[in-house]
């Protein structure tokens, strides 16, 4: 085999173990920064047994959930139950690949670029996969054979269509200033002229509210209302099968966050480091630190809002989807096509 394909096979190996370790981590400690957040908010303390800090309460967490019961309900359509989670919880992990977190940089010889794909078509990647997820929650409330399983499925099928037209108008107006579809030109184009968010800001405000109710968070967490529908379209499941909806559902966090950060903030771009002079590689290290930084604030305003703002009726969730968004994201189109015209963006 040509050494060539043998050092992209041997990089792109590297960097997806990496980044599915990394990942899984974010995930696991996600569940530790809710709880302990939330605890913060309401005057708690959280956990704190389990290590320094509760710190390894996702370890016991996951521990625990390893060794739960499996229960299957006789009732299920067992193919396409066992198949749901993973509908839901793969497309998150498969989406970030497209997402830069850092630039180029020389390592033993080699231009190694921090991205497992760079294609020319990411910005569409990103937006099959994460439409993806809706199937596997329809799939889970559908195949539990129980109205309130059936009924989380169908609002949230209802919720991801309404909110996923405002998310992909807003996305519009990025493409229209970068004119590329590749993430890292997105990236390029706010170092040269600007973060996306200075000139669109509707943009940057419907993508922002769109996030928060493809991730199924508070206050668009309809799908799984427990007040309403026990726990939804999970009602039926156990065990390691009803982690990975949570699993997906902070992997999808962590996902939404670095789209944010990547259209409209700059992605791993950090004002005035070029003059300071720093090596290369120590300049790539701060930018991906500060993408780190971007994509934990966005993170804990997840948790932020999950804690302080009650839930949306569903139809002041769907008005705001189609009477609200849907005409602001038209609006920041109508601008941005404005700005592009003049050669202001």
């Amino acid at each position: 085999m040509d050494t060539a394909i043998v050092r992209v096979l041997l990089e792109s190996t590297v960097k997806i173990a990496l980044f599915f370790f990394v990942m899984l981590t974010v995930v696991a400690y996600m569940t530790w920064v809710e709880r302990r957040v939330s605890a913060w908010i309401q005057d708690r303390r959280g956990p704190n047994r389990v290590g320094p800090l509760g710190l390894l309460q996702p370890l016991a967490d996951g521990i625990k959930f390893l060794f739960k019961e499996e229960v299957t309900p006789p009732h299920v359509y067992l193919p396409v139950y066992l198949l749901a989670p993973m509908l839901i919880f793969v497309p998150a992990l498969v989406t970030f690949s497209v997402v830069p977190i850092g630039p180029s940089l020389d390592l033993l010889g080699h231009r190694i670029a921090l991205q497992i794909a760079d294609v020319d078509n990411g910005i569409l990647i990103v937006l099959a996969f994460s439409s993806m997820g809706v199937y596997g929650v329809a799939l889970a409330g559908w195949s539990s054979n129980n109205k309130y399983s059936l009924m989380g499925g169908l609002r949230s099928s209802a919720q991801l269509i309404s909110y996923e037209l405002a998310m992909g108008i807003a996305i519009v107006g990025v493409l229209m200033a970068t004119g590329s579809l590749r993430l890292s030109d997105v990236v390029e184009h706010q170092i040269q002229n600007g973060w996306n968010v200075l000139y669109q800001l509707p943009g940057f405000l419907v993508f922002l509210t769109a996030a928060f109710a493809e991730t199924n968070r508070m206050p668009f967490d309809l799908p799984e209302a427990e007040t309403e529908l026990v726990a939804g379209y999970h009602t039926e499941y156990s065990g390691m099968r009803f982690s990975m909806f949570y699993m997906a559902e902070y992997a999808n966090m962590v996902t939404a966050s670095a789209l944010v950060v990547t259209l409209y903030l700059g992605g791993y771009h950090v004002p005035g480091l070029a003059r300071l002079g720093l090596p290369e590689t120590a300049a790539a290290i701060v930018q991906v630190l500060a993408f780190c930084a971007k994509v934990a604030f966005f993170l804990f305003l997840y948790v932020w809002v999950r804690w302080t703002v009650p839930r949306f009726r569903y139809d002041q969730l769907m008005n705001l989807g189609w009477k609200g968004l849907l005409p602001i994201g038209l609006a920041n189109v109508l601008w941005v096509s404005f700005l592009v015209l003049k050669g202001w963006a």
